[in-house]
């Protein structure tokens, strides 16, 4: 195609983008934000809040960026492995496995070097511009109406294929109306949660400790308010970046002091940090009310050339950390689409049913988990009942078999589908497991 152009230019947006370049003339990239390495300028306030890098999304960052993960590391980011790795449910520190691989680092450190990346290559290039509508050229889209940072409308930009990068605030269901075009079916499930996220010094404190996790699990009912939800990364800066998690009334404020006592109440890494370490800065805090997917491969009618990823797509509850690694599968799955597909002028329902592939499972991970909170009411699937006594189950075997741990850890890493957890090897391991105690 001769020009394709992202509506976006963070995470999912960039590796649109790259994905994009083995594909087009020109690759046009539409933000409006002028974004430093640092996150100042985003109006995205979650670039501000501790992010992961599962392994499946460090293994695609590779893999569409070679040799990004050493340049991470020469500048600064830790790559944790191993004991370097921890989770805890419950309080209680996992069974150890080996394999894994976690980068400690800051969003928006992450995202420079990407955008460092993608404008390298020739035929890409970033327009301080945001996207007011879309062009259409009968029953596809053609092209995209531009407005300038503060509104003022712009120019059409005509393209080949236009991908939205816009984020869960996505105004295209309302663009497509505009044109006659039916809007997505829209899944939501409300739970109300609040996080925080605070910088500190690192020192030696925690010896190699690159990633410490903790969440509430089986023993405590899954309510933070018994086990208090957070983590740790070492990141670049000699820095800890530390996340606290709470629903409903228990979500985080910007008191430093409270945040300190809410890891006091942690596990021994958190503990740790709050006990030695000073904050820098100020606690800043985001609420997501509800999880959303969106549903475009069920529709009757779609237009051709347009496509949708990341958070515009799916988001899920970010205490999961699956948004980054889910992103960069989406455009795996674009990529899959473009090699495969007759023509990119036509409708991209093969993309979707790939990329809705991929959101569903990082929906059940996410789902069956918030829905065991009190205050989160549906929709409930099919057998809830017995995947979540099985969900429980296996939980509870992690915690102290390294065999279960290990696909438990893959599927949190996004390495293996959700049912993998459900096989008859992992359900019989877990029943012997627990028996045995």
């Amino acid at each position: 195609m001769q020009r394709a152009i992202v509506m976006g230019g963070s995470y999912a947006g960039l590796f649109a983008a790259r994905v994009l370049s083995d594909y087009a003339e020109e690759v046009v990239v539409l933000e409006p934000d002028e974004i430093g390495q640092n996150g100042i300028g985003s109006r995205a306030p979650q670039r501000q809040q501790l992010h992961a890098l599962l392994a499946m999304g460090l293994a695609q960052l590779e893999t569409w960026f070679p040799a990004i993960t050493q340049e991470l590391v020469d500048a600064g980011a830790p790559l944790g492995e191993g004991d370097d790795v921890q989770f805890y449910v419950d309080g209680r520190l996992k069974a150890p496995v080996s394999g894994a691989r976690m980068l400690g680092a800051t969003r928006p450190f992450l995202e420079a070097h990407l955008r460092r990346r993608v404008t390298s290559l020739e035929n890409v290039r970033i327009l301080r511009l945001q996207a007011g509508g879309l062009v259409f050229d009968g029953d596809r889209v053609a092209g995209v109406v531009t407005a300038a940072p503060d509104g003022t409308r712009g120019e059409v930009i005509d393209a080949g294929l236009v991908v939205d990068a816009m984020g869960r605030s996505s105004r295209l269901g309302s663009w497509l109306a505009q044109h006659g075009w039916e809007g997505p079916a829209t899944d939501r499930m409300h739970i109300d949660l609040g996080y925080a996220t605070a910088a500190f010094e690192r020192g030696s404190e925690l010896g190699g400790t690159v990633i410490a996790h903790s969440s509430p699990g089986p023993a405590s009912g899954y309510l933070p308010t018994l086990t208090e939800a957070g983590a740790l990364a070492a990141v670049e800066g000699d820095r800890w970046s530390v996340v606290l998690a709470g629903y409903a009334h228990h979500r985080p404020g910007t008191d430093a002091d409270a945040f300190l006592a809410r890891m006091g109440r942690c596990v021994d890494p958190l503990r740790k940090v709050a006990d030695n370490c000073s904050m820098i800065g100020d606690v800043k805090t985001f609420h997501f009310a509800a999880g959303q997917r969106r549903s475009f491969s069920r529709l009757r009618r779609f237009p051709g050339g347009l496509v949708v990823v990341g958070d515009a797509l799916c988001s899920v509850n970010p205490v999961y950390g699956q948004g980054l690694t889910l992103a960069a599968l989406e455009a795996n799955c674009l990529a899959a689409h473009l090699r495969s597909a007759d023509s990119w002028r036509e409708p991209a329902m093969g993309y979707f049913r790939r990329a809705e592939a991929v959101a569903d499972a990082a929906w059940q991970i996410s789902s069956i988990a918030d829905l065991a909170q009190p205050h989160v009411t549906g929709p409930y699937p099919a057998g809830y009942r017995l995947i979540r006594r099985m969900a429980d189950m296996v939980t509870t075997a992690s915690v102290i078999d390294s065999g279960v741990n290990s696909v438990y850890m893959d599927v949190v890493n996004m390495l293996k589908h959700p049912r993998a957890l459900s096989s008859p090897q992992v359900i019989g391991r877990a029943v012997r497991v627990l028996l045995a105690r």
